[in-house]
């Protein structure tokens, strides 16, 4: 699977960021910067297939900086909910 498709992928989607070489599977969205604090980043991830280990692996990414999807995670009535209310709180 290669389309990068809409904003706000689900939960469990596995990407590869532009210029990476390491896979990224989104674990979160609106993430704020460690370093800044202030700016907000569509989706946080950890490596792939490793998971979260520790605090230090996080990374913030907007959806513009995907290169490829790999696999696309769940998606049920209540995952677009979500994403309805998410859309409208960030807009």
């Amino acid at each position: 699977m290669n389309e990068i498709g809409e904003k706000y992928l689900p939960i469990g989607t596995v990407v590869l960021l532009k210029n990476a070489e390491k896979k990224v599977m989104i674990t979160g969205f609106a993430s704020m910067s460690p370093e800044t604090g202030d700016t907000i980043f569509d989706y946080s991830g950890c490596p792939y297939p490793e998971g979260f280990l520790n605090y230090n692996e996080v990374c913030v990414f907007n959806h513009d900086q995907i290169d490829k999807v790999f696999f696309k995670g769940f998606i049920d009535d209540e995952e677009l909910d979500f994403k309805k209310v998410l859309v409208e709180q960030l807009n």
